[in-house]
């Protein structure tokens, strides 16, 4: 597994997520760590 991808905190728990393949393209776009934290954006 490479080492040194990037990250982000989710904007609703604040946990680090990892880059992952499936969200290269719209990397800058993505804010969530999980579909959960999606649905309870508030």
């Amino acid at each position: 597994m490479p080492k040194n991808l990037p990250f982000k905190l989710c904007v609703v728990c604040g946990l680090p997520f990892n880059w992952r393949k499936k969200w290269a393209k719209e990397w800058e776009n993505v804010k969530y760590c999980s579909q959960k934290c999606r649905k309870n954006k508030k």
